[in-house]
Parts: C-alpha cells; sequence; structure tokens
C-alpha cells in the first residue's frame, strides 16, 4: 500500500486525479508531493496516453515506464475503471462520496458529456471540490478550442517577446503553458479547500492555460496599458538594465545582471575596461541609452578568460552572475543537490531513476519522500475497500465485467478472483 506519509502539508485530502499528458498530471503530482491521497483513475487496458509515452524508448525509460509517466505520476496509486461505462461510473460515485477533489484536464464540455462535472458530482458529495484545467476555460467565444502548450504560448504573447528579433518568435524551452496550468490548478484547489473549511461546501475550479499566460505578463502587460507601445524580443537582454545580458567567455555562456547602480562599480574593477570609467556611465538611465556600446566592450573582454575565472572573481564581489548551465550542469549543482531538488525515484518493479525534487520546503511539515509511479491498476481493490468499504465479492464483480482492473502482471489477484467467484 502506498498511502502518503502522515508528516505531509496536505496529508488527508483525498484527490480524484482524471488527468492525462502533462497540465493535469503535473498538478496532481504537486498535490501528491505535498501529501494528497492522489488516486490515478486510469482506463482498464492501456491506461493514460503517457503511461505508453516513451514506454520502449531505451533512453528514455526504465523498465516500460516512460519518463513523462514516470516523473509525473509518483506518489500516487492507480485505480483502473471504465469512465465511458454506466457501471463504471458507479464505481466513480463511490470514491467521490468519500473524496475531497476531483481534478481533471478533459477539453471543455466533456466532463459534462460523461456525467462527471461538478453539477452531477455534488449530487454525491457537496463537499467535492472539482478542477477542470482546459485550454481557453469553459465559457468565452473561444472555449471549445483545442488547445496545446504552444498553442496558449503563442496565444498568450509570451512568444512574441522571447528570441532575438521581432519575425523569429521562440517558445520558452520548457512548457510553461502546459506547467503553469498545472500550478494555478494547484493553487486554486487550495483556496477551495481553506474555502470549504468556512462553508462546509465544495465549488468549481476553472483554470485556463490561456489565463495563466496573461497573468504571467504581470507588469509588462500594464506598461503596455500605460504606453500602448507593443513590446517586442530583445533577446537575453533587459529593458531597463544594462549591462544585463548573456556573454561569451573563452569556454562557455555566462550571464551578468547588474540592477540599478549598486553593482556598476565593482563589476568595472572586474572587467578593467578604460573606456567604461567614463562618469556618465555611472546611472542606469544612462547606461540604458548606450546599451550596444557598454555589451559590446564587456563582451570582447569576457572572450578573453574561461567562464569560471570570470564567475570567481565576479561572485567575489558580490555582482550577481552565473554559468548557462545546461542539463548535466544544472543537475549536478551542488546547491541543487543540497536542497534534495534532484533525488532517486524506484520504480515498482525494482531499479530506479532520478527525478526533479520537492521545491516546496516547510520548516515543520517537510517529508520529502517518494512513493513510486504505479501499475496500472495497481490500487483498485486496495483504494476501493479502504475509501468506500467494498467488498472483495463487490470488486471482482466489476473486473469480470470489465469495467475495473487490478494491476499490471501475469497474474493480477483480481483477475484470478473474478474467474473463481
Amino acid at each position: 500500500m502506498s498511502t502518503p506519509a502522515p508528516n505531509k502539508p496536505l496529508s488527508g485530502i483525498r484527490v480524484i486525479d482524471l488527468t492525462h499528458m502533462l497540465s493535469g498530471p503535473y498538478a496532481g503530482m504537486i498535490l501528491a508531493d505535498l501529501g494528497c491521497d492522489t488516486v490515478k483513475v486510469e482506463p482498464p487496458g492501456r491506461g493514460e496516453g503517457t503511461r505508453r509515452l516513451l514506454e520502449n524508448d531505451p533512453n528514455h525509460s526504465i523498465r516500460g515506464m516512460g519518463a513523462y509517466f514516470f516523473t509525473l505520476n509518483r506518489n500516487k496509486r492507480s485505480v483502473a475503471i471504465d469512465l465511458k461505462s454506466a457501471s463504471g461510473l458507479e464505481f466513480i460515485y463511490e470514491l467521490v462520496r468519500h473524496a475531497d477533489v476531483v481534478l481533471d484536464n478533459f477539453s471543455a464540455g466533456v466532463t459534462k458529456r460523461l456525467k462527471i462535472d461538478h453539477e452531477t458530482l455534488i449530487e454525491y458529495n457537496p463537499a467535492i471540490i472539482t478542477c477542470t484545467i482546459t485550454g481557453f476555460g469553459e465559457d468565452g467565444p473561444d472555449f471549445r478550442r483545442p488547445a496545446f502548450d504552444q498553442i496558449v504560448q503563442g496565444l498568450g504573447g509570451g512568444m512574441s517577446i522571447t528570441g532575438k528579433q521581432a519575425g523569429e518568435p521562440v517558445r520558452a524551452g520548457i512548457p510553461i503553458g502546459d506547467l503553469g496550468g498545472g500550478m494555478f490548478a494547484v493553487m486554486g484547489i487550495q483556496a477551495a479547500l481553506l474555502a470549504r473549511q468556512r462553508t462546509g461546501i465544495g465549488q468549481h475550479v476553472d483554470i485556463s492555460m490561456l489565463d495563466v499566460q496573461i497573468s504571467l505578463l504581470n507588469y509588462m502587460a500594464t506598461m503596455y496599458a500605460m504606453s500602448g507601445d507593443i513590446p517586442g524580443p530583445i533577446g537575453n537582454s533587459h529593458f531597463v538594465h544594462t549591462p544585463y545580458n548573456t556573454f561569451a567567455t573563452l569556454d562557455d555562456m555566462i550571464v551578468i545582471a547588474v540592477i540599478g547602480d549598486t553593482f556598476w562599480p565593482p563589476l568595472l574593477d572586474v572587467v578593467d575596461v578604460d573606456a567604461l570609467r567614463d562618469p556618465r556611465f555611472d546611472t542606469a538611465a544612462e547606461r540604458l541609452k548606450q546599451k550596444p556600446f557598454i555589451e559590446r566592450l564587456i563582451g570582447e573582454r569576457l572572450r578573453t578568460r574561461p567562464a569560471q575565472e570570470w564567475l570567481e572573481a565576479l561572485a567575489a564581489v558580490r555582482v550577481p552572475c552565473a554559468r548557462i548551465n545546461n542539463f548535466a550542469q544544472a543537475l549536478s549543482d551542488p546547491q541543487v543537490l543540497h536542497r534534495n531538488m534532484f533525488v532517486d525515484l524506484e520504480h515498482p518493479l525494482g531499479g530506479r531513476a532520478r527525478v526533479p525534487g520537492n521545491p516546496v520546503k516547510l520548516s515543520l511539515n517537510n517529508d520529502e519522500s517518494m512513493t513510486p509511479p504505479p501499475l496500472l491498476g495497481a490500487n483498485t481493490a486496495e483504494v476501493l475497500e479502504e475509501w468506500a468499504g467494498m467488498t472483495p465479492a463487490h470488486i471482482a464483480r466489476g473486473v469480470a465485467e470489465g469495467v475495473l482492473q487490478q494491476a499490471e502482471g501475469p497474474e493480477p489477484a483480481l483477475r484470478n478472483m473474478a474467474s473463481t467467484a
């Protein structure tokens, strides 16, 4: 059995995870990392879509489980139920009676069609909190449009300011459309849980991935509203601060970020370029006017020595700087490892691989233990008995009818039970 450790902050909260692909599973992963008893409901047979993604890729899978599913479904339990059958829905409704949250990222309108929308589920549990992550929300002129990560990145404005020049937009390397939707879903669910403490009543959380992208524009959207000026891409530089950019050294790329005027004199002492000691450059406003000139001279100087020498010299005088780490460098950084942010995760059949850790560090409830991602239907009987008090015979009938599935493997216990019931 893989129930959450009691010292996690959200222990005792029961989540039915109906999600697939990335945005929803990521939200479910965060909730599970924080201690929710997160039960992943998957269709019998092949399971959720990412369960099979990369499963046969020798470089990106472990024991037939690809990197997507392996990472996103740690700390969860798996129950295999056919949502499209009336008998399967009855099992879901029984779980809902004993759950706190139902999370999904189906396309708009799908939960209503499947009869698992909020209005339906509150008939079984008035305190239930439901959350749906969609591309465009659940109302408005375009809410039924299909959407994936890059679609909302494009529509949300962020791509238009990413890259080096207009006409060549670049998406964020991290799928921030999907991941942002998942993060805001967790925030919305936690807000609804707090509200329920006061009212005793559940509610629906409607998360639009496009809404999230607009929110992330933050002060830049306000600047546009104030000025009417449409910003364009400026590469890795900054529209206010100078020098604030990536620079090539003799070997690696580094970042230098001079915010305000405090860091300018110590930077000058390190790079030691006489032409930059002009008093005109002492203020940020004047440096901004000469940004190409200043950053060109700094770039020429930095290319004369290796990155590590520059980084050590800049760090010694507390000028903000960093190497542009590749994955190997980032995931072996001593600070990252000290913070437990790249950790071993077991496979349920043996073996392990490393995955990103939990970035939420709490002073009292900081249990960061992880259970393996589950095999398909590994916890079907366990959860139905534990949550809903179902008998083995009742569960066995569901298996015999094909609306339930128990554990992958050559001899699933409930298949045997069904054959002899």
